[in-house]
């Protein structure tokens, strides 16, 4: 199963289109869909994904002449194994002047066996291929590996590559548009995360428990141990790292406290603090208005199954091994996931937000959307431009009473005004999934919005963004 990728495709159907040479890097976090995008981009055109894997440069040679000379249809060379890399490049370039996809996936497996294989690339690209009509995607899993070996000023390549694309996971949106019910769309994303094999694990039809129990709490689920098996593979000392993802997922989100709970000295966690946002495992926020350097920003994890993980399943791990994993959903989980669901439903609201922006469905057009925090007052969400502000608040639950939180709101909204002056336009948007009363009764700056009203917003941009 695929999911939109629309933008990726576009923009990889207008490279190929064009007729020009490329060089492209393909790189992402494991399973978020980079090897699925290439075969439909590839379904579309001409071209061929040949997937590494992890042996002798013998065999991986082997693998790649038989995928070559299959495709090319060179019956008379089924039996050629090329000796070097230097060979399988001679041989395409008698493709030159074709216009095919020639992709190389897990790239970082041929260049472990082989190092020189950079300096080969480079040596094609600059003698012939960059004249030549041939897409050669590089694709691999690593995030720090593929941007060490193809972007970093010390690589062969660097300045080579004609285009990269960070894959990255998919939005709420596209969960919400993959179930069509906004209840579940909320609660898959909250817990599965935005990877595409995560989220197809999940049975729709089952409840969120259910789902919880079978696909993530059971020893033989690969959800068990893959968060743990994707962090091995991008650091060293992950026990280090281990320990600083449980403390922000447990809602340690500064490093001083941080360093605090591990053990760990102040600048060693923010060296390790530093990797994890380079590998987009945490992101660091500050609050809304701050400059980007403010000393306020706090670190949280931006991939819902790993703060899943983190919390319900890494402390746990004994408990799921000796099969008691639906003791555990029962008694630790189901208490507490409504308030978990109902913060990652800030980031759901945020998603939506942005998909809304410049679409005429907002009061104004925002250019920044985050929370906001100051001591013990936090505001879920403020969107604002140059003289227009809006503050949300979201309550990921049934029958609320949409006066009281208004007048909650404004009191927030004038601690954040009276350090952030000059907005002309004021407005409030407050979100829920059910409400007493449709209207807080006040004026027309008030937005409430249940979930049925954004599931019917969402379907309207879609479609309109269909027919333009």
């Amino acid at each position: 199963m695929f999911l939109n990728r629309f933008d990726e495709l576009h923009s990889l159907q207008e490279r190929f289109d064009s007729a020009n040479a490329e060089l492209v890097i393909f790189y992402g976090r494991r399973r978020v869909g980079k090897s699925e995008l290439i075969d439909q981009f590839i379904q579309k055109n001409s071209g061929i994904r040949i997937l590494a894997r992890e042996e002798t440069k013998e065999l991986q040679l082997k693998q790649t002449s038989s995928d070559l000379t299959s495709f090319f249809g060179d019956i008379h060379l089924g039996s050629v194994i090329f000796p070097e890399w230097d060979a399988v490049f001679t041989y395409i370039r008698s493709y030159a002047n074709k216009r095919i996809i020639i992709a190389l996936d897990e790239f970082p497996y041929l260049v472990k066996e082989d190092p020189s294989l950079l300096s080969i690339i480079q040596y094609h690209w600059d003698t012939w291929m960059k004249d030549s009509r041939i897409f050669l995607i590089l694709c691999g899993s690593s995030i720090s590996m593929m941007e060490d070996l193809t972007m970093r000023y010390e690589s062969p390549l660097f300045g080579r590559r004609t285009g990269q694309y960070l894959i990255k996971p998919l939005r709420f949106v596209d969960i919400l548009d993959y179930t069509a019910d906004f209840k579940i769309a909320v609660e898959l994303f909250a817990v599965f995360g935005g990877i595409p094999a995560y989220i197809f694990k999940a049975d729709i039809r089952n409840t969120i428990f259910d789902n919880i129990i079978t696909k993530i709490l059971t020893e033989d689920s690969i959800l068990f141990r893959d968060t743990e098996f994707v962090l091995r593979s991008e650091v060293s000392e992950p026990r280090y790292y281990f320990s600083i993802l449980r403390s922000i997922a447990e809602g340690i989100t500064v490093p001083s406290k941080i360093s605090q709970v591990t053990g760990l000295e102040r600048a060693t966690v923010s060296k390790y603090l530093q990797v994890l946002m380079d590998l987009q495992i945490i992101v660091r926020i500050i609050p809304a208005g701050e400059p980007s350097k403010s000393k306020k920003g706090q670190y949280f994890l931006s991939d819902n199954y790993f703060a899943f993980w983190f919390r319900y399943v890494y402390p746990f791990t004994k408990t799921i091994e000796m099969g008691n994993g639906r003791v555990l959903c029962d008694q630790h989980i189901k208490p507490t996931l409504p308030a978990y669901i109902g913060m990652k439903f800030e980031d759901c609201v945020r998603d939506l937000l942005w998909e809304f922006n410049s679409n005429d469905v907002l009061p104004f057009i925002f250019y920044h959307c985050s929370r906001w925090w100051m001591k013990d007052t936090e505001i879920d969400l403020v969107a604002y431009s140059d003289t227009a502000v809006m503050f949300c608040e979201m309550k990921w639950q049934d029958d609320v009473n949409p006066v009281k939180i208004y007048a909650d709101l404004v009191r927030k909204s004038e601690l954040f005004l009276s350090s952030h002056q000059g907005y002309t336009e004021r407005y409030y948007l407050i979100v829920a999934k059910s409400f007493t009363r449709k209207k807080p009764g006040i004026n027309d700056s008030v937005l409430t919005w249940d979930s049925k009203t954004l599931l019917t917003m969402h379907r309207k941009v879609k479609t309109g963004r269909k027919k333009g």
